[in-house]
C-alpha cells in the first residue's frame, strides 16, 4: 500500500496546523484545484464520460453536465465493481476495496468504493483534530485506551476486501504508522481489535488498559455509546479482572487461541496493581468518575458524540468525572468531511471545519428546498459552493471524491456555526431521511415500513392485518431498544404476536443493528398493542391543534419533541412482547 508519507517516528502538530490554516485561507481555490484533480485523475471512467464533460474540470461545467445523485443511482456501477469488472468504471484507477455503510432502504447494506485516497484523507483528518486537541491537552509519550473492533472482512463476489470502513482503516498499516507518531499506540495487541468474538476482546480492552494504566493517555472509541459500554462492563468484570491481575493468568472466558496468547505475554502476576485497581474501585460511589481514578494520566475521553449520540453523553459525564468530552470528527462510510479544530468546545456544541482538499463539496440550502428535499427528488437544486454557505443556514451536503462518487447526496442535514478562515464550520443536525438509530444503527422510515410489511404477513394468514403503526427509541432503558406500536384489525393471540415481535426484529438487516443487537448494545424490540381507535385520537390530537385532515401524516417515528403522541400511544398499550430473536 502507497504510503500517506514517510512518518517520522513523530510529526509535527504545528506543522500540521500551519498546512491546515493555509487550506482553509483560500477554501475556494483549494476546491477548484482539488475538483480539478479529482476529474483530471478519473476522466477516462465511463460514468464520467457518459455525461459528456470531454475533459473540462472547472465546477461550472461540472455543474451543469453531471446530476446530483443518491446511492440507488451508482448502485449498478458500483455492483459491477464488486463483481469483478475492472474497467475504469467509476474511476480511473482500479477499485480495490469495498466498504460496507449501514442498511438503506433495499433492506441490505450499501457497498461504497473505498481507495488509498480515502485512506489518505482519514490520516489527514485524525492529524489535523489530533494537533488541535494536542495544542490545547498536551498528552505525553503513552498508550491510548481505545475500545475499537474490527468486524472480518470478506471477499466479494468478483474478489474484493469488503468490510466496514473502519475496519478498512484500523487494517491498514497507515493507520498503525499515524498512531505512533502521534504517541498514542493502542494500549490492545491486534489479535484483540481484530478479535472474532466482541465480548472477549471488550474484555481484554479493558484489562490491557488497566496493565498500562500509568501510561494510559487517553480513552476512546468510534462513538461515546461503545466507552459507556466498556464500563458498564467493567462494572460486572471488575473483581475477574484483579484476578487476573493479581495471578498473572487469563481467565478461562477468553477462548480465541490469537487473543489468549497475545494476552499472555503482556499479562505478569501483579498483586500490588491488582490491590489498588480494586482499592480504588471500592472507594468509588455508583462509579462516579471511574475513568480518571484507572487512569490517572489521561487528559480527556474521545469519540464521535454528536447527533444520535447525544442521548449518551449524561452517563459518560458520570464515568468521566473532570475529565473533559472531546468529540471526533465528522463523516461517513462515504468519506470524511470535517476535523474537530475547537476541542475544547463541549459535545453539544461541537462544530468541524471542513478540510477543502480531500473532496468537493456543495450544499442544498434546506430553507429554499425542503419540500422537494421531503419527496427525496433528486431534481435539479441550486446547490451552492463551500464558501458560499450562510451561517446558520441548513444544508443537505453533497460529496464528490477520490473514490468514484460524483456530486453524491449524503443524506445527512448540517448547520453553518461559523467559519474557520474561509471554510464552513458545520454542525451536524440530522440524517435527511433517519429514523431510528441507537448507537451504530441507521434505519429509515423504509426500513420500518419493510419489516412492518414482514411481520403483517403472519397477521394475514389468519385474516388479520396492521391498521396503522409508528415507531419509537426508548434510551430509558439500558441498552436501549426499539419500539413498534402497532393497532391491529382484530384479537390476534399471544403466540402469534410473539412471533411477528421477533419477525420485526430480524427484518431490520441494517448492518450496524444487527451486531448492535448480537453483542446487546441494543435490546430486544418491544411489540407494543394498542387499543383500536388509537391512531384516530392521534389525528383527533393533530385537528385539535389547528392541522388540516388532509394533511396529516402518522408520525412513523414518535421522537422527544413528540410527547403528546407519545402520551396517547402509551395510554392506549394493552399487550407488549419482546423479541426473543437474537
Amino acid at each position: 500500500m502507497r504510503m500517506l508519507e514517510k512518518m517520522d517516528k513523530k510529526f509535527d502538530p504545528e506543522e500540521i496546523i500551519e498546512e491546515f490554516e493555509m487550506l482553509t485561507k483560500d477554501a475556494e481555490r483549494v476546491q477548484r484545484e482539488t475538483l480539478h484533480k479529482i476529474l483530471e485523475e478519473n476522466g477516462s471512467a465511463e460514468y464520467l464520460e457518459k455525461w459528456g464533460l470531454d475533459g473540462r474540470t472547472d465546477p461550472d461545467s461540472f455543474k451543469a453536465c453531471v446530476p446530483l445523485v443518491t446511492h440507488k443511482d451508482l448502485d449498478p456501477y458500483i455492483q459491477r465493481i464488486a463483481d469483478g469488472d475492472n474497467s475504469p468504471i467509476l474511476t480511473g484507477k482500479p477499485i480495490t476495496t469495498i466498504s460496507l455503510s449501514s442498511g438503506t432502504t433495499q433492506g441490505k447494506p450499501k457497498f461504497v468504493p473505498f481507495n488509498d485516497e480515502l485512506l489518505d484523507s482519514t490520516m489527514q483528518i485524525f492529524k489535523t483534530s489530533y494537533a488541535f486537541r494536542n495544542r490545547e491537552f498536551p498528552i505525553g509519550n503513552g498508550k491510548a485506551l481505545q475500545f475499537i473492533y474490527s468486524s472480518k472482512q470478506f471477499e466479494t463476489k468478483g474478489g474484493l476486501a469488503a468490510g466496514t470502513a473502519t475496519t478498512n482503516v484500523y487494517r491498514s498499516l497507515q493507520f498503525k504508522n499515524t498512531m505512533k507518531a502521534m504517541q498514542t499506540p493502542c494500549c490492545s495487541p491486534d489479535e484483540v481489535i481484530f478479535g472474532p468474538d466482541f465480548q472477549q476482546s471488550l474484555y481484554c480492552h479493558l484489562l490491557s488498559g488497566l496493565i498500562f494504566c500509568d501510561n494510559v493517555q487517553l480513552v476512546g472509541s468510534t462513538f461515546a455509546h461503545s466507552i459507556i459500554y466498556a464500563f458498564r462492563t467493567f462494572e460486572q468484570v471488575c473483581e475477574e479482572l484483579c484476578t487476573d491481575i493479581r495471578e498473572g493468568v487469563l481467565t478461562s472466558r477468553i477462548t480465541v487461541p490469537s487473543i489468549r496468547t497475545a494476552m499472555s505475554k503482556l499479562l505478569k502476576p501483579n498483586p500490588e496493581l491488582a490491590d489498588m485497581i480494586y482499592k480504588k474501585c471500592m472507594g468509588l460511589t455508583n462509579w462516579y468518575g471511574l475513568i480518571p481514578e484507572l487512569f490517572p494520566n489521561a487528559k480527556y475521553v474521545y469519540g464521535i458524540m454528536t447527533g444520535s449520540m447525544e442521548p449518551y453523553l449524561k452517563k459518560l459525564r458520570h464515568y468521566s468525572g473532570n475529565l473533559p468530552l472531546l468529540s471526533a470528527d465528522y463523516g461517513a462510510s462515504e468519506g470524511w468531511i470535517g476535523a474537530n479544530v475547537n476541542p475544547k468546545l463541549p459535545p453539544e456544541s461541537a462544530a468541524y471545519a471542513v478540510l477543502p482538499n480531500i473532496g468537493y463539496f456543495e450544499f442544498i440550502p434546506l430553507r429554499e428546498n425542503a419540500e422537494v428535499l421531503k419527496k427525496d427528488e433528486v431534481g435539479s437544486f441550486q446547490a451552492v459552493g463551500l464558501t458560499e454557505v450562510k451561517v446558520g443556514e441548513e444544508y443537505e451536503i453533497i460529496v464528490t471524491n477520490f473514490a468514484g462518487l460524483y456530486r453524491y447526496r449524503l443524506g445527512d442535514v448540517v448547520k453553518v456555526k461559523g467559519f474557520h478562515n474561509s471554510t464552513p464550520e458545520l454542525q451536524f443536525i440530522c440524517r435527511s431521511n433517519l429514523l431510528l438509530t441507537i448507537n451504530i444503527d441507521k434505519n429509515t422510515e423504509k426500513d420500518l415500513q419493510l419489516a412492518v410489511e414482514a411481520a403483517a404477513k403472519l397477521l394475514a394468514e389468519e385474516k388479520l392485518d396492521v391498521v396503522d403503526f409508528t415507531s419509537h427509541v426508548d434510551v430509558s432503558t439500558d441498552p436501549g431498544h426499539y419500539v413498534i406500536f402497532w393497532e391491529v384489525s382484530g384479537e390476534a393471540g399471544d403466540d402469534l404476536l410473539k412471533e411477528c415481535c421477533n419477525c420485526l426484529d430480524l427484518s431490520f438487516v441494517d448492518a450496524g443493528y444487527m451486531s448492535s443487537r448480537k453483542v446487546n448494545t441494543i435490546g430486544a424490540l418491544e411489540l407494543r398493542v394498542v387499543k383500536r381507535g388509537t391512531f384516530l385520537e392521534i389525528l383527533d390530537h393533530f385537528v385539535g391543534q389547528g392541522g388540516a385532515v388532509s394533511q396529516f401524516k402518522t408520525p412513523r417515528c414518535v421522537g422527544p419533541a413528540n410527547n403528546n403522541v407519545l402520551q396517547i400511544l402509551s395510554g392506549n398499550v394493552v399487550k407488549s412482547y419482546f423479541s426473543s430473536a437474537f
